[in-house]
């Protein structure tokens, strides 16, 4: 190991220095805090910053009262970025979307971004109800969709004309499942509703591909790397 040794004016020893220690630059501290009464204009003014949209009062008002599933994220005890999901119980599932994941583009690619997403992935896995994770992505962000491949997500399907007033308009669904189809939900009521589900397959797809665009209004900015937001709570 090598090292040195600092000498005085007058030749007397004053410290011997480890180079390794000198070199090594001071590791950064990547933390999670919860979003709070007291904080969440923190969180106002971070999304912002990153989303193209602003949201409504009735966002940031979901969003204190979903505990672990809201959480600004602190770099170095700065405040450089958020997540924020929700429950989603449509198509007879129980579902955790990722409504929103940002970061200050000067700290991405340092880890916040997956110190994020493994959080929510701890959360769902400790959980033990959820069928899966998912999120909208822009087709053409491939830096997000290789980002959260990382994490055993993979497209599900495509959403056309998802976005409004952007190009390209289509998204991508990334959903990370966490058990089988044939356990969600509870196996007796997949079983029952197996024979149904035959006939009325053609009709239930339709109208779940409406029920999830009604739920979302707003369109995202593709410049943005591993970021996605939720339309539904958007003012624009």
């Amino acid at each position: 190991m090598n090292s040195y040794t600092i000498i005085n004016h007058d030749r007397s020893q004053i410290c011997d220095i480890n180079i390794s220690d000198v070199e090594k630059p001071p590791r950064a501290k990547i933390e999670l805090g919860d979003v709070t009464p007291h904080n969440v204009k923190q969180l106002k003014t971070l999304n912002t910053v990153v989303f193209p949209v602003s949201y409504n009062e009735k966002f940031y008002k979901d969003v204190l009262e979903v505990g672990e599933l809201a959480k600004l994220a602190y770099y170095n005890d700065i405040v450089v970025g958020a997540v924020c999901c929700r429950v989603d119980t449509s198509e007879n599932s129980r579902r955790l979307y990722i409504m929103t994941l940002g970061c200050l583009s000067p700290y991405r690619r340092l880890g916040v971004g997956t110190v994020m997403v493994e959080h929510v992935l701890r959360h769902v896995e400790k959980d033990g109800n959820y069928d899966n994770v998912y999120l909208h992505v822009q087709v053409n962000n491939t830096g997000a969709i290789d980002f959260y491949k990382k994490f055993g997500f993979e497209i599900h399907e495509t959403k056309k004309h998802y976005y409004k007033r952007i190009e390209p308009a289509d998204a991508h669904v990334l959903q990370k499942n966490l058990r089988p189809p044939a356990l969600t939900n509870g196996i007796i009521s997949h079983n029952e509703r197996h024979h149904n589900e035959k006939f009325n397959n053609h009709d239930k797809k339709s109208h779940d591909h409406n029920h999830h665009n009604d739920k979302h209004l707003n369109e995202k900015n593709s410049s943005h790397h591993h970021h996605h937001h939720d339309k539904k709570n958007s003012d624009k």
